[in-house]
């Protein structure tokens, strides 16, 4: 479909989501970026966070991720995530959980790489729990 692209996440266990996309938004590393058809080629690592899907009837996926790599061509983007769960689906247990382990994590970290992206997840998790 035109002004589209194809995503598709992946995580260890299944493909969670492969489908056309008008814009998509990471959280990389370093930031948040969006990804629209024709976006230059480009690899991130990427923080925990919410990836937000723009399809193409202007509906929208949101998806936590929990750290990963994306790979972006302008066809198409993939996000291979540690892990991911769809934001809608999350209760408040799920989150809950969730948060335990992100603290328990930030709790355990043994340098300052790991202490970040615990931190990021207890943030974007609280964050989640709010609203």
């Amino acid at each position: 479909m035109a002004g589209t692209l194809k995503f598709e996440l992946v995580t260890p266990e299944r493909m969670a989501l492969s489908q056309d996309a008008t814009q998509v938004v990471v959280p990389g590393l370093e930031g948040d970026f969006t990804v629209l058809p024709g976006h230059a080629p480009v690899i991130s690592a990427l923080r925990p966070g919410v990836v937000d899907v723009t399809l193409p009837d202007a509906s929208k996926a949101r998806i936590f991720v929990k750290g990963g790599f994306a790979e972006v061509n302008p066809q198409q983007l993939t996000v291979l995530a540690e892990r991911a769960l769809d934001v809608e689906a999350m209760d408040a247990g799920t989150i809950a959980a969730e948060l335990a382990v992100a603290e328990a994590d930030f709790a355990a970290a043994a340098d300052d790489t790991a202490r970040l992206a615990a931190a990021a997840a207890v943030a974007q998790l609280r964050g989640l729990q709010r609203a």
